[in-house]
């Protein structure tokens, strides 16, 4: 096996591929990168008991072949070569690559004992890349980190018709996301949980432009896109359905600049000592929300400007951390805040909302603290 290839196009490569390896794992050959050179193509793949990941780039092939190496040693050696062409052969037992005077060697490893790749589900359709990952984004904040409840850690991926359903929930709020998506079949529908932490890493990898295709099985989900393909293991489990939970009675509309806000919450945090909470005071006299935080004598304030709806006076109070996850998770100049009272339900919404998208983000406001 001999190629060439540029160092740059080589090191993006191996970074896409590697992300995928275990950090320790009782099966060696998962630690190492499976490289394929043919017909002007060069093939990287890697994979763990959970995820896999394959992309295609151009590369000069003096001698086709196979080789299986240490993908994070690779990826290192990558990293310190230098600019320009990059020559990579198999001489003997030994992986070596040579740039601009530079020479390293790599240990090969026995490609007998590395496990096939998964193949890529059933494609159902693809959905535009930016926005993917945009929504992607938006819902991850509120998943779980507790590993006790697996199902928790995970983003529902939801398909139906011509609409794709992201949401997370770690019990104290809900995120939910929807986008257009060109479904291969109009009556396609599907509900799984894939890991949110694995497809925060793909949806941030594939790029931000052209399409990417979605595939679905019964144990796994695959992505598509621009020569990369990765798979990832389901979640066992469903996350609930959030439509009884978001609908709302006739609940108090607070309407304000989300940048402003943003700052406001983060100055007046502060004070607050581990996640003792904000208070917000919205008052539709004087068009204004008060923002307090902190105990005694150790507390501060911020006031700005919000209009109220539905109600002379609201007061209601967030964790702190959770009301900033929310608010950053928007990209829209203005957010809406949805309130049923102190110790109940809160919705913020984006104003304005994309054409043919929702984001929803749900949150229980606690006990106002006593500033």
């Amino acid at each position: 096996m001999e190629f060439r290839i540029e160092r740059g196009e080589l090191t993006d490569a191996v970074a896409w591929a590697a992300r995928v390896l275990p950090t320790r794992s009782p099966v060696p050959v998962l630690g190492g990168l499976l490289l394929a050179a043919e017909g002007g193509r060069l093939r990287i793949s890697g994979l763990d008991f959970e995820a896999s990941a394959r992309i295609d780039v151009e590369a000069e092939t003096l001698r086709p072949g196979r080789v299986l190496v240490m993908g994070r040693r690779l990826l290192d050696i990558c990293k310190v070569l230098p600019d320009g062409a990059v020559e990579c052969a198999v001489e003997g037992s030994r992986f070596a690559i040579t740039g601009d005077g530079a020479r390293f060697g790599l240990s090969v490893l026995p490609l007998d004992d590395y496990p096939a790749l998964p193949t890529l589900p059933e494609v159902r359709g693809a959905v535009d890349a930016a926005e993917f990952a945009a929504a992607v984004a938006h819902v991850t904040v509120a998943a779980g980190r507790d590993d006790t409840l697996p199902t928790l850690t995970g983003i529902r991926l939801g398909l139906d018709g011509t609409t794709m359903t992201l949401a997370a929930t770690d019990r104290y709020r809900f995120a939910v996301r929807t986008l257009p998506w060109k479904a291969a079949e109009p009556e396609a529908t599907a509900d799984v949980v894939v890991s949110a932490r694995r497809l925060t890493e793909i949806a941030r990898s594939l790029g931000r432009s052209g399409l990417v295709s979605v595939a679905l099985d019964a144990g796994s989900a695959g992505f598509e896109h621009a020569g990369m393909r990765t798979t990832v293991r389901l979640l066992d489990g469903r996350l609930p359905r959030h439509d009884k939970l978001f609908a709302m009675a006739d609940p108090a509309l607070a309407v304000m600049d989300r940048a402003r806000l943003v700052e406001a919450v983060k100055r007046v945090s502060v004070v607050a000592d581990g996640d003792s909470p904000i208070k917000l005071t919205f008052s539709a006299a004087d068009g204004t929300v008060l923002l307090q935080a902190g105990y005694e004598d150790d507390v501060a304030a911020q006031r700005l400007p919000a209009t109220l709806e539905g109600a002379d006076g609201m007061t209601v109070a967030f964790n702190p951390s959770y009301l900033m996850d929310a608010l950053t998770s928007f990209e829209e100049p203005v957010v809406r805040l949805h309130l049923l009272g102190p110790g109940q339900r809160a919705m913020i919404t984006g104003d304005p909302v994309p054409a043919g998208t929702t984001h929803q983000h749900l949150l229980m406001s606690v006990k106002p603290p006593l500033v």
